[in-house]
């Protein structure tokens, strides 16, 4: 059975995971024209790698967990990836981080996807708001049934 602790739980993982997932499209639009990385050559377009997890309060929890799927779900981010796309050739002679030929490579950043990544992101974060908000008026509600 479920509690309004659960609902919070699940709709706060699900703002963090989102939160992180907005900072990385940043971080994508923000580099798109860098064309050298402390890692060497240009910036690589990331992304983050979400995966459900059991709803769990403490390690008890976890270790006498039988059936993680049919438990309530959180969201957790596991990994940031980089693209491993190869970067864009410009020819730009002129340019300080150009090749012997004269290219300079770009990211491989698309800033249509990247702000449709953004919209879809911020909406998902609004709508795990309204799932937090409804759980607390709900909770909110049952208090008032007790007076």
């Amino acid at each position: 059975m479920a509690d309004f602790f659960t609902g919070m739980r699940i709709s706060g993982s699900g703002m963090a995971a989102q939160r992180m997932r907005m900072n990385t499209i940043s971080s994508n639009i923000a580099n798109i024209n860098t064309t050298q990385s402390p890692e060497g050559g240009p910036y690589r377009r990331k992304d983050v790698v979400f995966e459900a997890m059991p709803d769990v309060k403490n390690f008890g929890d976890i270790v006498s967990a039988t059936s993680p799927k049919s438990e309530f779900q959180r969201v957790q981010v596991t990994d940031i990836i980089s693209d491993r796309k190869a970067p864009i050739l410009k020819y730009e002679p002129d340019h300080p981080d150009a090749n012997a030929e004269g290219y300079v490579a770009y990211p491989n950043i698309n800033l249509m996807e990247e702000m449709t990544n953004m919209i879809q992101a911020s909406r998902s974060y609004e709508a795990n708001v309204s799932a937090m908000q409804a759980t607390k008026d709900m909770a909110l509600s049952s208090l008032e049934i007790g007076r």
